[in-house]
Parts: C-alpha cells; sequence; structure tokens
C-alpha cells in the first residue's frame, strides 16, 4: 500500500478528522498511485489556524536573526533530500526530472535567501520638523498568514510564499494543491525537521472548494497569498477584501514573444521552445502567442517545426524525454479542447494535437508539443491561457504592430523581445503592458532575487520574491520619539 501522508498542526503530524484520504497517481502512468493525503474538512482547517494564532506571539517576538537560523538549517536538509523529493515530484505532476531537480535547488537558494533577511534593516530614519524629537520606521508581520499554491511548482511556489512570510515573522498555514500534496508535504517535513516551533507552519491538504475557500473566509487568517487560476484568485480575493484581509494574487497569463525582423532566429527558436513546451506549458510565464514580423515569419516557422520535432514526449523520469505529461485527465482534456477550437476557428494546425497513445504512453495524460498557424489575434486560442504545450504564430508587419498585439489581452504577466537593435529593445520595455518583460531570453522564469508579478487580470498588482516579499508581509509602523 502506498505511504499516507498526514497533515501538520501544532507540530503533529495528524490525520484528518473526516477519516478520508485521497490518492495521487503519476499522471505518465496513471496505474501508479504516488501517495495518499489527507482529504480534510473545515475542522482540520480551524485546528490549524488556531494554532497558528497561538504561536504567533512568540514567533514575532523571536528575534529576526534567530528565525533566520530555523530557515538556514531547513535549506540544509532539503539540500541532502534534492534527487528524493524531484523524483517524487516528476512522479507526481510530471514534469521531466532535470526540471525537477532544478526547481527543488531553487527552494534550497530560496531558504538561504530569506534565511539572511533577519540580517537586513527594516526601516529608515526620518527627519522630523521637531528638533527634539526621533522618527523612524520598522515593520510589523500581518500574523497569521494563508498560503494556497498550484501543483505546477510545488516546491518553488509554496517555498517562495511560506519562507518570507516566516521570516518577517508570520505564522503559516499551507494548502498545496491536490495534485501536489506529496511533494509539498516533503517540503514542509524539511522546516519541521529543522525544529520551527509548534504552530509556526502548519499543513492542510484537501479541496481547495473547502480548505483554500475556508482560508480566504477565516476570521483570523490576517493575509492570504494565492497562485492559481484568475476565477478561483478572484473568489479569493473578494473573501478577503470582504472581511478586510490582506490578500495576494499571482493568476494567469498569455505571455508573447516577439521576434523582431532583425532577431536571431535561431536564438528565438529556441527560446521560444523552451519558454512555451518545457513543463508541458504548464507554466504561468510559458511562451502562448508567438509574434513574428513577415519579413523573417516564413524562416522562423521553418526552423520552429524542425525543433519542435526534435522533442521527446514521455515518462519524466527518463532520461532522454524532453517533455512529459499533463498533470491530471482534467487537463489533458482542456488542452485538447482548445486544440479542437483552434481548428474550428480557422487557424491552421501545422504541428502536433494529438493525444499520444502509443506503446508506453497509453496509460498517461501525453499530448503532443502542437503548432497553429495564421492565428489572428481575437481567437480564443490566442486570448485564453491554455496550460498546455499550444503555440500560436501571429503574423505581424512590424514592432509597432508587434506590440500592440502583445498588449492586446486581458493579462500582463510576463513577455519578451527578440532583436539586435537597441532602441527596439527600450520601446519593447516601455510599452510593454507585463510584469516582467525580458529580451532576448524566454518569457519563463525570474531570478528569486527580483521582484515577480504580473499587471492586468494577472495579479492584484502586488510582487512576489526578493525584497519586494516584505511589502506584503508586513506592515509599516512609523515611530515618534521624544524625551
Amino acid at each position: 500500500m502506498s505511504q499516507i501522508y498526514l497533515n501538520l498542526v501544532n507540530g503533529e503530524w495528524t490525520k484528518s478528522l473526516t477519516g478520508n484520504i485521497e490518492e495521487s497517481r503519476n499522471p505518465a502512468n496513471y496505474h501508479e498511485v504516488v501517495g495518499m493525503v489527507q482529504d480534510s474538512n473545515l475542522e482540520d482547517l480551524d485546528k490549524a489556524i488556531q494554532a497558528a494564532n497561538s504561536a504567533k506571539e512568540d514567533w514575532r517576538k523571536l528575534a529576526a536573526p534567530e528565525r533566520g537560523v530555523f530557515l538556514q538549517k531547513a535549506a540544509d536538509i532539503l539540500e541532502t533530500k534534492i534527487d528524493e523529493i524531484a523524483e517524487t515530484m516528476t512522479k507526481e505532476m510530471g514534469k521531466t526530472l532535470p526540471e525537477a531537480k532544478g526547481e527543488t535547488a531553487r527552494g534550497v537558494a530560496i531558504l538561504r535567501y530569506y534565511a539572511g533577511e533577519g540580517m537586513r534593516k527594516v526601516g529608515d530614519v526620518i527627519p522630523s520638523t521637531d528638533d527634539q524629537a526621533l522618527m523612524f520606521t520598522t515593520r510589523a508581520p500581518l500574523g497569521v498568514v494563508g498560503v494556497i499554491t498550484p501543483w505546477n511548482f510545488p516546491v518553488a511556489i509554496p517555498i517562495w510564499k511560506m519562507v518570507p512570510a516566516l521570516a518577517y515573522g508570520n505564522t503559516v498555514v499551507l494548502k498545496p494543491a491536490q495534485d501536489a500534496s506529496v511533494t509539498a508535504t516533503k517540503v514542509v517535513e524539511c522546516l519541521h525537521e529543522a525544529g520551527i516551533p509548534n504552530g509556526v507552519l502548519n499543513l492542510v491538504t484537501g479541496k481547495g472548494s473547502i480548505i483554500g475557500q475556508g482560508i480566504a473566509d477565516h476570521n483570523e487568517v490576517n493575509g492570504i497569498t494565492f497562485t492559481g487560476s484568475d476565477q478561483v484568485g478572484r473568489k479569493v480575493g473578494q473573501a478577503a477584501l470582504a472581511r478586510g484581509a490582506k490578500y495576494q494574487l499571482e493568476m494567469g497569463g498569455k505571455n508573447p514573444v516577439i521576434v523582431a525582423r532583425d532577431a536571431n532566429l535561431d536564438l528565438a527558436v529556441e527560446a521560444t521552445v523552451s519558454g512555451g513546451l518545457k513543463s508541458t506549458g504548464q507554466k504561468c510565464t510559458a511562451t502562448s502567442r508567438v509574434i513574428v514580423d513577415e519579413t523573417v515569419y516564413e524562416v522562423f516557422k521553418k526552423k520552429l517545426i524542425a525543433k519542435v520535432k526534435e522533442i521527446k514526449v514521455g515518462n519524466g523520469l527518463m532520461e532522454d524525454v524532453w517533455m512529459g505529461p499533463s498533470v491530471n485527465e482534467h487537463q489533458l482534456d482542456t488542452v485538447m479542447s482548445y486544440i479542437e477550437k483552434g481548428k474550428q476557428e480557422g487557424a491552421d494546425l501545422i504541428y502536433g494535437g494529438n493525444r499520444l497513445e502509443d506503446e508506453g504512453l497509453k496509460n498517461g495524460y501525453f499530448v503532443e508539443p502542437t503548432i497553429f498557424d495564421h492565428v489572428e489575434n481575437d481567437m480564443v486560442i490566442a486570448q485564453e491561457e491554455i496550460f498546455g504545450p499550444v503555440l500560436a504564430l501571429i503574423k505581424v508587419a512590424n514592432l509597432e504592430e508587434g506590440i500592440q498585439i502583445a498588449n492586446d489581452s486581458e493579462f500582463g504577466l510576463s513577455a519578451s523581445i527578440f532583436t539586435s537593435n537597441i532602441q527596439n529593445m527600450l520601446t519593447f520595455i516601455d510599452d510593454m503592458e507585463a510584469g516582467l518583460v525580458r529580451v532576448n531570453a524566454e518569457s519563463a522564469g525570474v531570478e528569486l532575487q527580483a521582484p515577480f508579478g504580473g499587471m492586468k487580470n494577472s495579479s492584484s498588482h502586488s510582487r512576489e520574491q526578493g525584497e519586494a516579499a516584505i511589502e506584503f508581509f508586513t506592515s509599516i509602523k512609523t515611530v515618534f520619539v521624544k524625551g
């Protein structure tokens, strides 16, 4: 029988009060059960939130460098388990083992970065109009923070949300996605093993409609940080706003890459394939729209098809596999429905578009990398987030039209351009409506020390990671002292 993973509540690994567990299955072979996780209810969640609430004062009063010591220990523990956790990630949500190892190593680096936050400044001295007074700012933690995370980055995203929250003196209740709960539990085990005090970090697994919504609704959760779909994010934000809780939402993207007429086409092709198809396109920053100048369009398209033909799809644990499965049957069906919609809208399917059911693949949720030609930007496949390995090629007359089309979206998470012209670069940087813009680099990815977040419907306009994290997880307190 597969291992059963428990909730962490007030420092104890506990079963759900429901007595129910759920299977987490391997999307590359749905007959394989990776583990069993708790199917929790609101009473389980309330116990976790009460534990976090009881622990928050002692944790807040602990010196920030001492909080950092726990995080440094957790980084050391996670580093010893990179291979184990990466393999679990690949089995549970499908991304290839090299990608999973890279993500887990990034988790180690994030832990070490925020371990050092305890030694950095938290305020400024401000001149007062009273020459007999001292005025300065400091920061206060929010209190209890609810963390709701997706399945596509089951190590990095929980860590880049939980760890700054802890570093700045908050206590945490984590609700990971059901399709990645085993991996997330193994990450929490590392923090627990590091000796973080009881109640400071809690884990509750279960359905988003129950546990995620319960976090958003609970009066003793002071802040909520969420990554997921824009539909669910709006519900979380509305619930938090209704009761005055602080919230942070990172949601969808329909990320463009612009290929200018003076681009290095080989570099642009490489980055388009990597940015759009790695992790089976299941990244919020994945390239989706490929906007190409008409003078290089045909050459670029030919090079792109040739590169995509080299991709081997299969079980991510196999050494020569470049792209794994969709995370589950529902996601596969969603991708296939968008491919069908693209055909119906009149776009030309020029590569892929089929579910793969060959020997070795028939028991998994595999789809071919897919390319559509002659896509108009008002088509559904050019406007809605697919979260799959589907590229939409759009021809434009010049850079001005390319940027106009790139901005014609409800989303504004990331965007990239390939050009050798400095003025093109500066125009793109200035005019592109996205929170992350990259020049001669793929749309996916941001360094951990840099702020991350989107514009328009891609986020709630706050930023994660780097020094920007302190802005969400704390409130500024202005102090005036006079003898």
